[in-house]
Order: C-alpha cells, then sequence, then structure tokens
C-alpha cells in the first residue's frame, strides 16, 4: 500500500513532520549522506518566521465568500464598538490632534494646512479629491478583494490575512488612542472641504465620507486606514498583475491617496507613518501565523509512491493517504 509525499526539489530526499535525512545524516537509501553532500554550498538566509498554525489550519484553497462576509461583519461590529468608546471623552482625542500638529510643526512636516488652503481654492480639484476620498477607499479594496480571490485562489488566504491582521491593530490603537482629524480643530485653522463643498449634498458637519457621525468613527485619524488600504492594494497591483500599466497604477495609488487625505484635512501627515505601521504588523502577524510571504504562491509539492506503514492490501485494509505540507506537517485527506 502507498502514500504520497513531497519530495525536496534540490536534494531528491522525502521531507518527514518528525525527521529528515538531513538531519541524521543519512541518505534515505540508508548511504551517508555527508559524502553525497559533499561540496554543496550552504544558502543563509533571513530566520524563519513562523507558520505557528498547525496545516490543518492553513489551507491554500480560497475560503467560501460567507466566511468572508461573515469575517467582515465581525470586523465593522469591532470597529463600532471602537467608535462608542472614543465618543466617550471628547477632550482627549482634540488634545493628541494638536499634539500630533506641534510634533509635525517641530519636524518641519506640518503640510495639511498649506495644501488645505490651496487646494481648496481650485474647485473642481477639491470637489474631485472629495469625491476620491468617499469613494475609492471603498470601491479599490472591494475591487483588489474579489480580483484576488478570484484570479489568484491560492494567494488569497494570506493576502486577507494581513488586511485583516492590519485592521484588527488599527483598532487596538483607535480604542486606546482617539485622535481627532484636522478638520475637526479649530475651524480657523483648517477648512472642513466636505462640509464647504456639500459633497454628496451634505448640509451640515460631521461625518466621514459623506457618511452621518452615527455611523463612523469620527476620532479614527490615527493611524490613516485610508493608508494602510492603499498601500495594501498597491502591493497586490504591484505584485501580482501581470499588464505593466496595472503595476503603474497601484504604485501611484497610495500615493494620490496620501495627497487626498491631507489636502482635505482628514489626516496628519504622521497619520501616513502609523497606517505604514499597522500594514506592516499586519504582515508580520500573517507571516507568523503561515510562514510564508503574502504575495508568494504556496511552493510546489513533487509527490512520490512511499510504502505504508500499517495495513496492506492483502488483508483488504485501505489506508487513507496524507497529504504533507512544504513545512513536513501532516494533514488528513480522505479520498
Amino acid at each position: 500500500m502507498t502514500t504520497t509525499q513531497p519530495v525536496d526539489q534540490q536534494s531528491g530526499s522525502t521531507k518527514r513532520g518528525d525527521s529528515a535525512a538531513t538531519d541524521t545524516g543519512t541518505d534515505t537509501d540508508g548511504t551517508n549522506g555527508a559524502s553525497a553532500n559533499a561540496g554543496a554550498t550552504v544558502k543563509r538566509g533571513f530566520p524563519k518566521i513562523g507558520p505557528i498554525l498547525p496545516a490543518r489550519l492553513r489551507p491554500v484553497n480560497r475560503p467560501t465568500m460567507l466566511i468572508e462576509i461573515v469575517l467582515v461583519l465581525v470586523g465593522y461590529y469591532c470597529y463600532r464598538v471602537t467608535q462608542n468608546a472614543a465618543s466617550h471623552g471628547h477632550d482627549a482625542p482634540f488634545h493628541r490632534g494638536r499634539d500630533i500638529l506641534n510634533l509635525e510643526q517641530t519636524l518641519h512636516i506640518d503640510a495639511e494646512h498649506w495644501l488645505n488652503h490651496t487646494v481648496d481654492k481650485i474647485t473642481w480639484l477639491i470637489v474631485g479629491m472629495n469625491y476620491y476620498y468617499a469613494t475609492l477607499h471603498f470601491i479599490v479594496t472591494i475591487g483588489v478583494f474579489i480580483w484576488v480571490y478570484v484570479k489568484f485562489p491560492e494567494r488569497y488566504r494570506a493576502i486577507r490575512t494581513a488586511m485583516f491582521a492590519m485592521n484588527a491593530v488599527a483598532l487596538i490603537v483607535f480604542y486606546l488612542y482617539a485622535v481627532a482629524p484636522p478638520r475637526l480643530l479649530d475651524p480657523s485653522h483648517f477648512i472642513d472641504t466636505f462640509c464647504v463643498h456639500h459633497t454628496w449634498g451634505r448640509t451640515s458637519c460631521g461625518g466621514v465620507a459623506g457618511l452621518s457621525g452615527s455611523v463612523t468613527n469620527e476620532y479614527a485619524a490615527m493611524p490613516s486606514l485610508h493608508i494602510g488600504w492603499a498601500l495594501w492594494c498597491g502591493l497586490a497591483m504591484a505584485h501580482l498583475a501581470k499588464r505593466k500599466w496595472v503595476k503603474v497604477v497601484g504604485i501611484l495609488y497610495p500615493v494620490a491617496t496620501f495627497l487626498v487625505i491631507i489636502t482635505t484635512a482628514q489626516h496628519y501627515v504622521l497619520d501616513m507613518v502609523g497606517g505604514l505601521m499597522v500594514l506592516a504588523a499586519g504582515f508580520l502577524v500573517q507571516r507568523i501565523l503561515l510562514g510564508r510571504p503574502a504575495y508568494s504562491a504556496p511552493p510546489p509539492m513533487e509527490l512520490v509512491e512511499i510504502p505504508l506503514q500499517g495495513g496492506s492490501a492483502a488483508n483488504g485494509t485501505a489506508a487513507k493517504p496524507t497529504e504533507f505540507p512544504s513545512d513536513g506537517t501532516t494533514t488528513s485527506a480522505q479520498t
């Protein structure tokens, strides 16, 4: 009776979850492995990170859409929790916003005020930026999600995990460190472009991206998830797209998003740094959980047949094959 097990494509030895030929110094045929590998070059690289999840919790096939919808709903519920928590202390978010502005002035990177007042004089441009902020944040992100889900099913779970982990880290920051955006500070300092230009027909101020303040967190400036999501989308497009113009769009999209969020007084310059940090944290969590880069395909597995211990065709018992992922751990796969 036989089962399948992957072969290391460089050495030709089969991998096992509990031991490997290179660990014992012998080849699979019992010969000394030292002489066979004489003169081989040892490649050194970054230390391996993860995975901490067992193989059965790291499938490479895409999940059902229902699962993804449930995860999104759970994420939105957590977002509402942070919104309610932030609304209880109105003074602290404003003090933190002013502290961020003071730090930017010390570092001479406070470009928000100049951009906000300069571009506001060009009506068609600032209105276009308002609608960019209000729409593309969701449209592009959902579009990239669907694109990766359909076109790259073996990569989808890893890429999605990085996004969800980033959001989880950001929500913790929103809960612990609520920050008011520039547009909600002293009105004489910043222009609320959404309010002034009545984006989406609004007649009153407050709310984000044309939405009522009852469904948005007004004090979620730091970190900027507009930047985090835009970079997540841009990296996916730059890594996975085949057409060069799509790659270029993926590179330019986060840059344009940064200019928009600053000019419309929705975020501070340092909020971009916060967005970068939570995105990096999301990718780190994904790497620890799954043990491979988010945008790379799972390593290929070459399968061979080996004798199966226990059970035989003679006595009529049939042993079930076992899948051996690339890291050597095993998962049951009934056929």
